[in-house]
């Protein structure tokens, strides 16, 4: 691994000693796959591969069919192949693959398990992590302090939190009413979560949602924050997996070109932050798609047990496909769905495509940002 000349302190993760205290953010569908993890993992930041539809993804890539298990060993252990530190994010929301999924990457020997959209509560009684961090995503510190409570009855404690405010990309751990408020923003967020953190064996906070640049991260370093976790300004890499019209979207977009889809919106439930743009939301929008589901990443138990509800499956009227849609952002099936574009809040400020090292040296202080 390179040397680094970093204006920017160490974040320490369960012994892990990473030399550039910036977590990649894990995108899915198709966006955070290894090139780009393993790219920011060799430029001294903890890169993240995103669990979600892994499965199909990396099947078509290596021309194997390959469950959930294996897609999750096979992209952790190529993101860790040459060195530094990489792990996985696995949504709690993708239930039927979420145990496969955790421990495809503790046997693969992924370095963190991040995981978010909803809870994890069971995380840790999965499989025994061994030397693998595991690291909740939060919104608030009563959230934190749920999962310590019920993570200590397992015999663990986060290795570290990521708190994620509402300027985040993708599923969004607020109510649509309570984005803008003053007492969400991420600064007012802090306080409470580092306050559970110490109270649970003082382990590192990681604040995402909004940050942008290195003069941000020194703000939240001050703050109190250990790291930072980055999402669509690693999007925008020549590295990340997005297609080229997904890149050359986010690329375009204006600051009203970013909404927060509610109604239609995930069949998750949460608020979910795209381009106003993407074909599949405008398709919602005028409910031009038929309700169909072919996919089932974010199927729901039926009353005997069994993995076959989805509320974009059964209706149109407020819910998009986002399987569908984010597959086809990837370039998966793109003759036959729309595709799906999610982002953080700051993507109207990106308007190049940077490689990994260019970015990391942005962000670490070695080189000067260009005003937007």
């Amino acid at each position: 691994m390179n040397n680094f000349d970093s204006t920017l302190p160490q974040l320490s993760i369960k012994g892990k000693k990473i030399t550039v205290p910036v977590v990649q953010g894990g995108m899915g569908v198709g966006v955070s796959l290894y090139p780009l993890a393993r790219a920011v993992a060799l430029q001294g930041g903890l890169g993240i591969v995103s669990s979600a539809c892994l499965d199909r993804l990396v099947s078509r890539r290596t021309g194997k069919k390959l469950n959930a298990y294996e897609a999750a060993f096979e992209e952790v252990s190529l993101a860790k192949a040459e060195g530094g530190f990489a792990g996985i994010n696995i949504m709690c929301a993708l239930v039927r693959d979420y145990e496969a999924s955790v421990r495809g990457a503790l046997d693969a020997g992924a370095d963190a398990i991040i995981s978010g959209a909803g809870l994890p509560m069971t995380l840790p009684a999965i499989q025994p992590p061994r030397d693998t961090a595991l690291i909740p995503i939060v919104s608030s510190g009563r959230a934190l302090d749920l999962i310590c409570k019920k993570w200590e009855k397992l015999g663990y404690r986060p290795d570290a939190v990521v708190l994620e405010g509402p300027l985040a990309g993708g599923h969004l751990g607020f109510k649509i009413d309570q984005i803008d408020l003053e007492s969400n923003r991420l600064e007012n967020l802090l306080p409470p979560v580092k306050e559970m953190a110490v109270k649970y064996g003082d382990f590192p906070v990681i604040v995402a949602g909004g940050i942008y640049t290195h003069d941000d991260i020194m703000r939240f370093l001050k703050m109190g924050a250990d790291g930072v976790q980055m999402g669509t300004r690693f999007l925008a890499t020549e590295e990340s997996s997005a297609t080229a019209a997904y890149k050359k979207a986010v690329v375009e977009a204006k600051d009203d070109d970013i909404v927060v889809a509610h109604d239609p919106g995930s069949p998750c439930g949460l608020p979910f932050r795209v381009i106003k743009q993407s074909p599949m939301y405008v398709s919602a929008l005028k409910k031009l798609r038929a309700p169909k589901c072919d996919k089932g990443y974010v199927l729901l138990k039926d009353g005997e047990g069994k993995f076959t509800r989805c509320l974009a499956k059964e209706s149109n009227e407020h819910h998009f496909c986002i399987c569908n849609g984010l597959l086809s952002s990837s370039g998966y099936n793109t003759d036959k769905e729309e595709p799906l574009y999610t982002v953080g809040t700051n993507a109207s400020r990106v308007d190049r495509l940077l490689t990994v090292k260019s970015l990391m040296d942005e962000l670490t202080g070695k080189a000067l940002i260009p005003a937007a």
